[in-house]
């Protein structure tokens, strides 16, 4: 099985919502353990990674820089 691709500050989707009612989480620290922010209420959790990567459904979006075809770094 391949593993999640995510990064620091990419907005993911997690499995369950959190009570305020989204389901958007903002990764905010990342090591061991994973600290993500929740968008609707911005209340942090910190998580082992393992369990992170077991909950999480997908990235909905990405803060990794946009490149184009020729692989130059677009500003």
């Amino acid at each position: 099985m391949e593993r999640k691709q995510f990064e620091l500050g990419d907005i993911v989707q997690m499995k369950k919502p959190h009570p305020c009612g989204t389901n958007e989480m903002e990764i905010i620290r990342m090591g061991m353990d994973i600290r993500i922010k929740c968008v609707g209420c911005k209340h942090s959790v910190l998580i082992p990674r393992a369990k992170f990567e077991k909950n999480m459904k997908k990235v909905l979006r990405s803060n990794a820089p946009q490149s184009d075809v020729a692989g130059n770094i677009e500003d």
